[in-house]
């Protein structure tokens, strides 16, 4: 059969039509033959969402974004998508743009709720937006900002006040005794290094002093060890019961037991002990001034010479009194 030229020419028109058209389709992400529903979600900013997104159902793809306009002269957008007849969720189910990567990029996923109000095509769905990790990090950062920048402008306050206390002669008295700081430095660096010096030239009799300190206190361990094998713990603890025993002795001494104790604390044996040897002494001053009372010796039948008191003894004054 022989086409003609004008059939021919009619069929490349009309082939020509639907490639153009089945193209135009492909890059607006609308199939021709698809029987999907078409929703309808609201934002007021999409963060770079692209027309030909994949719209999710649990992490599973089901359908596409197919385009994205404005909707009013407030800048809300309105964004256009399909989704598969395979899966029936409500029209109350929550439409979600969220960030798919660290880098970049937004995706729509729908959060399925399941009542009797079933989604048809035409329906608009309600929206919300996840915070990506940029808008979280803002939301951090910026109290952080703000409390760095008002630390700035505290810390520029105090360096104006401190330039307003430091005046020309402040300044020249810092600078006077940061010089004397660095005076003292100096010295305390030189009198390091002479340290140092005598340490080294002194180096040897420091270390025999050392080894004599060790000696001495190897000395004192031994001495200490001998002590103990020699007894001293024996002794030591003797000699706490004799103080003990002491200490009782004398305790009731101050109480008055036994006779020691009554001697000690009965004044009236103390005044007869007294009266006693006063007489006593007066008896034998007696006896000295008037021994013919007491004794009568007489040596070949002569008559005793009277006793005659020296004039430098103690007895007349007794006398005279």
């Amino acid at each position: 059969m022989k086409l003609s030229r004008e059939l021919k020419t009619g069929i490349i028109v009309i082939g020509g039509i639907l490639l153009f058209i089945m193209g135009f389709s492909y890059l607006k992400s609308t199939p021709i033959f698809d029987n999907s529903k078409t929703f309808f979600a609201v934002y007021p900013n999409v963060g770079g969402l692209q027309s030909g997104t994949n719209v999710s159902i649990n992490g599973f793809s089901v359908g596409k974004v197919n385009d994205i306009r404005f909707l009013d002269e407030k800048g809300n957008l309105l964004v256009t998508f399909t989704v598969g007849n395979e899966f029936k969720f409500s029209k109350n189910s929550t439409v979600e743009l969220y960030d798919t990567g660290i880098i970049g990029g937004k995706g729509l996923q729908i959060k399925p709720i399941f009542d009797e109000a079933l989604a048809q095509s035409g329906d608009t769905l309600p929206t919300e937006t996840r915070p990506g990790i940029t808008d979280l990090a803002q939301q951090k950062l910026t109290p952080l900002v703000r409390k760095v920048e008002s630390a700035i402008s505290g810390a520029d306050s105090v360096l104006v006040n401190v330039n307003s206390v430091l005046d020309e002669k402040t300044k020249k008295d810092l600078k006077e005794v940061i010089g004397g700081l660095n005076a003292l430095i100096t010295s305390l660096n030189g009198s390091a290094t002479q340290l140092n010096s005598v340490l080294d030239t002194n180096k040897g009799k420091l270390n025999s002093s050392f080894d004599n300190f060790e000696q001495l206190t190897a000395n004192f361990a031994k001495l200490s060890d001998s002590l103990n094998s020699a007894g001293l713990g024996r002794t030591l603890a003797s000699l706490e019961s004799t103080m003990a025993s002491l200490d009782n002795v004398t305790q009731k001494i101050e109480n008055g037991d036994g006779s020691l104790g009554l001697l000690m604390n009965d004044k009236e044996l103390y005044g007869n002990l007294t009266s006693a040897s006063r007489e006593l002494d007066l008896l034998l001053q007696d006896f000295r001034l008037n021994p013919k009372r007491y004794v009568n010796v007489s040596v070949f039948g002569k008559k005793q010479k009277e006793y005659e008191l020296p004039e430098n003894d103690p007895a007349n004054n007794v006398m005279d009194k």
